[in-house]
């Protein structure tokens, strides 16, 4: 029984179970120190009454909610997300209730552009994949997850969330540090190796926007760069999402290449709304979107790699004068 754990040294259920402090900080409770050489039992019995009595609690009830808090986490590491080797979008309808002929599977590693006019239906199919769509949207698409219908409850479980979205527009609501941010996301996936993992984040997102950002700056003073870039190397190193939807990053002032690179590397599943050329050129699968429906599924052609090679060059170019600019050089 867990209950019998009370009488374990606190230090020792420590290393056991590092998420102990949780407990205390769920009850209100002030948490033992890590080096504590009492048993929970002992620690329990020396609570104050009116401190007992200030958040509701009663001294016998303890150990037995310390028995379900940690069956509960148990059972919450145990949740592990799926392994989702593969995304298929099964064609719906146009605007016009035109059928969509398509069957699109997506697998590991895949980095699909979608390109359309503005308003033609790209957002709408990003919105069909993170809901896993099963003809309940206006297209009347299905969405299959290793080639089979989805259980209805990865649907809404934030648990197994197997989407993850980057938009143009993100914004920070909580006042906290950078560091802080990422350390919160680190503890609830119950990552161990938090300090590298923090490192590692900071190191990549740097190497994405156009300027630095530091583990003491207050998240909501980023900038539209700095949140983007923040958020992808957030994605590629924390979040267990296998699936990540991209919408219009071209105007975030970070480097793509880098940033689809990146998402590649942690094998993520990558669909990316653009207007870019370089963005569309850069997956090897585009689909055209027109009219609400998807009109056809490209191919990057030899020519258009050669193409891109240009487009690339091009923009090195006016990256490089955009940052003299920045510096307030002038640009012969």
């Amino acid at each position: 029984m867990k209950t019998e754990l009370i009488t374990v040294p606190i230090a020792e259920l420590y290393e056991i179970y590092p998420y102990l402090k949780d407990f205390f900080l769920s009850c209100a409770l002030e948490a033992p120190p890590k080096n504590c050489t009492k048993t929970l039992e002992q620690w329990f019995d020396e609570l104050e009454y009116f401190t007992l009595d200030e958040v509701g609690l009663e001294r016998e009830e303890l150990p037995e909610q310390f028995a379900c808090f940690l069956k509960n986490m148990e059972a919450r590491m145990n949740n592990i997300m799926p392994d989702v080797s593969s995304v298929t979008i099964l064609g719906g309808k146009d605007k016009n209730g035109e059928k969509e002929d398509v069957v699109l599977t997506l697998r590991k590693g895949d980095v699909v552009s979608i390109v359309g006019p503005t308003g033609s239906g790209k957002s709408r199919l990003l919105g069909d994949i993170e809901w896993l769509a099963q003809g309940d949207t206006p297209t009347g698409r299905y969405i299959y997850i290793n080639e089979e219908v989805p259980p209805s409850d990865w649907r809404f479980s934030i648990e197994k969330k197997l989407v993850a979205q980057l938009s143009q527009n993100m914004n920070f609501v909580m006042d906290i540090t950078v560091e802080n941010f990422l350390r919160i996301h680190c503890d609830s996936r119950m990552i161990r190796d938090t300090e590298n993992k923090i490192r590692q984040i900071l190191a990549a997102a740097n190497a994405l926007a156009g300027e630095p950002l530091s583990p003491d700056m207050p998240v909501t003073a980023l900038s539209g760069g700095q949140s983007r870039a923040l958020m992808i190397a957030d994605t590629a190193y924390i979040s267990a999402s296998p699936i990540v939807l991209i919408d219009e990053i071209e105007n975030a002032g970070i480097n793509r290449k880098k940033a689809i690179d990146l998402l590649i590397r942690s094998e993520k599943i990558v669909l990316m709304a653009t207007h870019d050329p370089i963005l569309a050129l850069q997956a090897a699968r585009r689909i055209v979107i027109r009219n609400g429906g998807i009109a056809s599924i490209l191919t990057t052609s030899d020519a258009e790699k050669e193409k891109l090679r240009e487009l690339e060059a091009m923009y090195e170019h006016l990256s490089e004068c955009r940052e003299k600019l920045r510096e307030g050089s002038t640009i012969a």
